[in-house]
């Protein structure tokens, strides 16, 4: 079939190439002439893996191209799918939609008469309807449909989460819109994905619910985890006995320094604030909202309790800095609270992300430093602060490390490794939800005075990563580990 996908960003550039993937011809349009050419050409605008890759593998093929002109790249097409975006609105928290109806303007008037237009962008209830009311004033005679199609698709994986999806949502009023995006899906449905079709309303409502579950899963198991902080308790543990129970499920059950990103914080304040609008008020929404941006706060005075002394002159390493892994997204990171919080307390920051530091110095106050590598950013350092789950952070040289710190202080703000293992050679640790494990030996100073990293005269080097759950329970025989979420790979939102 043939395609037109307006909004050239996260979702409109995933959702474009995994079309032209399927076999169908695809054009990605965007009003952003320099992101059009850098496309056109193979490079990429944002960090996402696996995207380079499949995007150049269909400019080869001629399914995939870019364009600005959205009344030429419409003509002809079967489907229009609109995924601009939707950011929160500065005095009132409620989601932009002028790009969604400026869109629906412009390429309306170019359509065949039986197109469909897909809205794939993140949008309140009753979106869809005024759509279809420009479509009708503009396009009276036309059949054009309008569909909800959402999407689910992950930071970092988003090109597997399209390609093996959880669910595929069809929100349409009637029959031929439906027809026409089983066809599009075709592919996906002949591999046993689900597709549930809901009225149009419904499946914008969806996906607002489940980023809103989720984030309240994050928020919950990070409550948890200061209740067991200060009752000598394991958050670990207790999060594993609770995920075992298949009624609950152990994803979004790891307790860290708060959600972050371009999903979770805008799509919670939408969908409580369309329970304002509609008088159905969402306090659990508004409470994990709150809890969130209370969590994010409290992790610089986790920082300074740590370090024991006042901040002030004190020289922090941050690993980590995009909210989550495998992304170079920065929207809503913790680590943007974090480290406003300690250079406003006086702390130097020198900071290291795989990929997201460009990003990071757009928006991170211009005193941080970055640095090539996590080893330089511990350089003298009074502290390392662990702030993202990379998978390089969990097999940090741990003796190295400690050669670099001017004090062997670790905050693992992910829970990336064992509070034994970290203390056994020679750091404070101080993790999540878990008991602080202090230094049990000095560290031999070396000619510089920093930390040696020995202990009883041997070094050590890599540190031992967490636990797992085939690690805290013992199964029964021919227990499977896909089950009950246990080490599953099931993909979230």
């Amino acid at each position: 079939m043939r395609l037109c996908v307006v909004g050239a960003g996260y979702v409109g550039l995933v959702s474009g190439a995994c079309f032209a993937d399927l076999g169908h011809t695809v054009v990605c349009v965007d009003t952003d002439r320099k992101k059009i050419e850098m496309l056109s050409n193979g490079e990429m605008p944002i960090f996402e893996p696996g995207l380079d890759a499949l995007i150049n593998t269909h400019l080869d093929t001629q399914q995939l191209s870019f364009s600005c002109d959205l009344a030429a790249s419409v003509r002809d097409v079967d489907a229009l799918f609109i995924a601009v975006g939707t950011p929160s609105r500065a005095p009132d928290g409620w989601p932009d939609l002028s790009a969604v109806y400026a869109v629906a303007r412009s390429a309306v008037a170019s359509l065949r008469d039986d197109a469909i237009i897909v809205v794939k962008s993140t949008v309140p209830l009753g979106t869809g309807d005024e759509v279809e009311r420009i479509v009708r004033e503009l396009r009276p005679d036309s059949e054009i449909c309008v569909v909800s199609n959402p999407e689910f698709l992950r930071a970092g994986s988003a090109i597997r989460d399209f390609q093996r999806p959880d669910r595929i949502v069809v929100g349409a009023e009637d029959g031929p819109a439906r027809t026409v995006l089983r066809e599009i899906y075709a592919s996906l449905i002949a591999r046993n994905a689900p597709v549930l079709y809901t009225s149009r309303r419904s499946a914008e409502l969806i996906k607002y619910s489940a980023n809103a579950l989720l984030a309240t899963k994050i928020a919950f198991i990070n409550e948890v985890a200061e209740l067991c902080e200060r009752a000598e308790a394991d958050v670990l543990e207790v999060a594993r006995g609770v995920g075992l129970d298949e009624r609950i499920g152990a994803q979004f059950l790891n307790a860290g320094p708060g959600f972050g990103g371009s999903c979770f914080h805008k799509d919670a304040l939408a969908l409580a604030r369309m329970g304002e609008s509609h008088e159905a008020p969402m306090r659990i929404v508004e409470a994990v909202l709150h809890s969130n941006e209370c969590r994010k706060r409290a992790m610089v005075r986790k920082v300074a309790a740590a370090v024991g002394k006042p901040l002030r002159g004190q020289t922090i390493a941050v690993l980590g800095l995009t909210f989550k892994a495998n992304t170079d997204d920065m929207r809503e990171a913790p680590s943007i609270t974090l480290i406003t919080g300690l250079i406003d307390a006086g702390a130097q920051v020198r900071a290291f992300d795989p990929a997201g530091m460009d990003a990071a110095r757009r928006i991170l106050p211009m005193e941080v430093a970055y640095t090539k590598s996590l080893y330089d950013a511990a350089d003298c350092a009074d502290a390392v602060v662990l702030m993202t789950e990379w998978p390089e952070f969990r097999r940090i040289d741990l003796g190295a490390l400690a050669r670099k710190l001017k004090a062997p202080t670790i905050i693992d703000l992910r829970n990336l490794y064992e509070p034994e293992d970290v203390a056994d050679r020679g750091f404070s640790y101080h993790s999540m939800g878990r008991a602080a494990r202090r230094q049990v030996e000095a560290p031999e100073p070396n000619g510089n005075g920093r930390g040696s990293g020995k202990r009883n005269g041997s070094a050590h080097s890599n540190g031992h990563t967490r636990r797992t759950a085939v690690d805290l329970v013992e199964r029964a025989p021919g227990w499977s580990k896909q089950r009950n979420g246990g080490t599953s790979t099931r993909r979230g939102i």
